[in-house]
């Protein structure tokens, strides 16, 4: 049997753990609360996945490329003040949407800089945007939740095709397009590249600064749109939202097989990983657990999810280094 053979069945073994898990967790909150498994809250859970899934993507791109953020709760947060102010001021709810997109844009540049320029560590560098931005989203709306009136933007959040709403839709369209584009294209190869060795992907002639400014705008992008859609829902931009957004989603893509050192993932696995992550949430609050209690449970699952993933990462070094010696 072949190395790449083995490889396969590792990572569908590794994805069919995480369908086993996701099952128990689904028969132990419906054993706890009979509505968890009511269509009503299949949906709920769609919705309050979205924003968590499209963060998740951009994670992927990231953590597969070797990098990370921890700023899409402020960029979110501040993104549905600025399109909530600018929609109050008269502004195009499509116009409010374009400025509110390149501002997230532009706060993706500014990490990308940081950590190409200044050479910063993305741990380090996005922890100074994540403060700067949330202080941004407080100062431009004067700490206070900026209400929405426009009948557009408030459809954004309400609108449901086939009964399901939209925001969930357009997760699941960024879920495919980008799953697409990291899995078939040549700029997806070349994210598992930098991710897999820096040095080694500049040498076969690749950019590994422009891959990762791409993949960071990419983020700030995905955090602008998620946080419009999330204004929308409830009716107002709220600086002091999606506080620990990024956790989540990171959480998410690590339990997905998404290795935290680079170079191994899909977006196949994040998609299990939201499933688990959000469904766990929704079970916690279902189950009424404290709202502290809820805090040490997600930092156990985090810590499930990177225990894992260092144990794959010793199966796969066992793996290459059998291979190496097996051509020896």
């Amino acid at each position: 049997m072949s190395t790449k053979k083995k490889s396969r069945i590792h990572i569908d073994g590794d994805k069919l753990v995480l369908i086993a898990a996701i099952i128990v967790v689904f028969a132990l909150f419906t054993c706890l609360n009979k509505n968890f498994l009511s269509v009503t809250n299949m949906i709920n859970i769609l919705i309050a996945a979205s924003l968590v899934g499209m963060v998740a993507v951009g994670h992927t791109y990231l953590i597969i490329a070797g990098q990370n953020d921890l700023s899409p709760g402020s960029l979110a947060a501040f993104s549905g003040v600025v399109a909530a102010l600018l929609v109050s001021k008269g502004m195009p709810f499509a116009a409010a949407v374009i400025v509110t997109i390149v501002c997230g844009a532009a706060v993706g540049f500014f990490n990308a800089f940081m950590v190409n320029k200044i050479h910063l560590e993305a741990f380090i560098a996005t922890l100074v945007t994540q403060s700067i931005i949330r202080g941004f989203a407080y100062i431009i709306c004067g700490g206070k939740p900026v209400s929405i009136s426009n009948k557009t933007f408030l459809l954004l959040g309400k609108a449901r095709i086939l009964n399901i709403p939209v925001s969930v839709w357009i997760m699941i369209i960024c879920i495919v397009v980008f799953g697409i584009i990291l899995a078939k294209t040549k700029f997806g190869r070349s994210v598992y590249a930098i991710g897999g060795s820096m040095d080694a992907a500049r040498l076969a002639g690749l950019n590994p600064k422009k891959i990762i400014t791409t993949c960071y705008v990419m983020m700030g992008i995905l955090c602008s749109i998620g946080g419009i859609i999330f204004a929308a829902r409830m009716n107002s931009g709220q600086p002091a939202a999606n506080v620990n957004l990024e956790f989540d989603a990171i959480t998410a893509v690590i339990l997905g097989g998404v290795s935290f050192v680079g170079g191994v993932g899909n977006m196949g696995g994040t998609i299990l990983g939201i499933i688990l992550i959000q469904s766990f949430n929704t079970g916690l609050t279902m189950v009424n657990v404290p709202s502290f209690w809820q805090y040490v449970a997600k930092g156990g699952l985090l810590l499930f999810a990177l225990t894992t993933d260092y144990i794959r990462k010793q199966k796969r070094e066992k793996d290459l280094l059998a291979a190496s010696m097996k051509n020896l």
